[in-house]
């Protein structure tokens, strides 16, 4: 099995370069803001898998710079997944919870209508429809606040505000299921393995860490493991303002990963303590 990783330094792809031996594209191999040189490079390949780990993931600067976001993540991995198709090989992309509207309560399902409520989310969308319509075998990944010692993430940041601050106001309304990286990537290993051995189904699934919490509880575990001594108090989304609009409910109903690929929901507790321990903060055992 030899698979082909577009985003060489994102959080995911940098943990899929760990736990395998991939071969990774980043910006400055192959741009995704050009669909045609990416749908070239799986054309000339040898690889027998493509892993799409790249995007666009400024959520905020989508709603300026929203041209740039659709051709990123809507119309590359679109020319990636055709691209695939006329190869006859598996093409895994990873997807967000953005693509709903954030309302209800219950866990978004991997079959319920999308509905996003900002330019980010509608971006994702467009490249969802674009990798089923490509017609080729396939898995879409949705996945939610994804975490890792590299790059910037909602823990890097709480580790750096808890210590310039003696207290912090975190948003209490927005519920999900914080998720490891480095479990992302390995699950997605998980599927490529289940691709190239034919045993795997092409749709759409979800996959995020458990117990679902608000950014509030999350903030409050990161601080508890770390050893941060910051008070934590909840305030609702509409107390912090920002450019593009936030689902409040991004919990992701994950049973169709579990019954197709055997795959479950990790512990985030647990991928928290790695990334802590990885970045030197992690010393309270959970």
């Amino acid at each position: 099995m030899k698979i082909l990783v577009f985003g060489k330094n994102g959080q995911v792809a940098t943990e899929l370069q760990r736990q395998a031996n991939v071969m990774a594209l980043g910006r400055e191999d192959t741009d995704l803001a050009d669909p045609e040189a990416c749908a070239r490079v799986i054309a000339e390949t040898d690889a027998n898998i493509v892993i799409n780990a790249a995007a666009y993931t400024d959520v905020d600067g989508a709603e300026e710079q929203t041209e740039l976001a659709e051709i990123i993540n809507g119309a590359a991995p679109a020319a990636m997944a055709e691209a695939a198709q006329k190869r006859g090989i598996p093409f895994l992309h990873i997807s967000t919870d953005y693509v709903f509207d954030g309302s209800g309560d219950k866990p978004w399902t991997p079959v319920e209508a999308t509905n996003p409520i900002g330019s980010y989310g509608r971006s994702k969308q467009l490249g969802e429809a674009g990798v089923m319509a490509a017609g080729g075998e396939y898995a879409i990944l949705r996945t939610s606040w994804v975490f890792s010692a590299h790059g910037n993430n909602f823990v890097k940041t709480m580790l750096r505000l808890g210590r310039e601050r003696e207290a912090l106001q975190i948003v209490e309304d927005q519920i999900g299921g914080p998720t490891s990286a480095s479990d992302i990537a390995a699950t997605l290993l998980n599927m490529a393995t289940a691709f190239h051995a034919g045993t795997a189904v092409s749709g759409t699934y979800h996959y995020s860490g458990a117990p679902d919490v608000s950014w509030m509880e999350f903030a409050a575990e990161i601080f508890l493991q770390a050893e941060v001594d910051v008070s934590v108090s909840g305030i609702p989304t509409s107390a912090y303002p920002t450019a593009a609009a936030r689902p409040l409910n991004s919990r992701l109903d994950c049973t169709s990963l579990q019954q197709v690929f055997g795959l479950e929901r990790p512990d985030w507790r647990l991928g928290l303590k790695q990334v802590l321990k990885e970045l030197g903060e992690g010393r309270r055992p959970h």
